[in-house]
């Protein structure tokens, strides 16, 4: 009976080890910043929504940019992946995204949540963002990504 056991235990562990890796990208939040890097003014959702709309109001209150993306990648724990982030503008060329890159580990089990955030002068050269899309890679190859729906 133990015998019959580690056998299965064998055979399962072999199978899921010979499955390739695979990756998503579950969710991005873009999120204005004001003059002291917040988001929010209290941990609550309804005050985040509240807070990003009053900031829409009161552009000259934004100071800065942050996409806070959801992903997860199995199978590429040993591997160094890169967040990738596009966007497109009123401000920029619609064939030359400003492009922002971030390295990043694959989580041992669960997913991750990373932030890319825009520096002052890229949001200020940003105008009104139109577009977005987040990118998973390793090396050359596109793992996972997730696009506004005007990209």
């Amino acid at each position: 009976m133990c015998r019959m056991f580690l056998v299965l235990l064998a055979c399962v562990t072999w199978s899921l080890a010979g499955q390739a890796g695979s990756a998503t990208i579950k969710k991005v939040l873009p999120s204005y910043l004001d003059e002291q890097g917040r988001q929010s003014l209290s941990p609550s959702l309804y005050e985040r929504d509240a807070y990003q709309a009053l900031l829409r109001t009161h552009p000259e209150q934004i100071s800065t940019l942050r996409f806070d993306v959801n992903w997860k990648a199995r199978g590429f724990r040993h591997d160094t992946l890169v967040l990738r982030l596009e966007l497109r503008s009123s401000g920029t060329d619609v064939a030359e995204p400003i492009v922002l890159e971030r390295p990043v580990r694959a989580p041992h089990f669960f997913s991750a949540w990373s932030s890319i955030r825009l520096d002052p002068e890229q949001y200020t050269a940003l105008r009104h963002l139109s577009a977005w899309r987040a990118s998973l890679w390793r090396g050359n190859e596109l793992l996972a990504e997730q696009k506004s729906f005007l990209w």
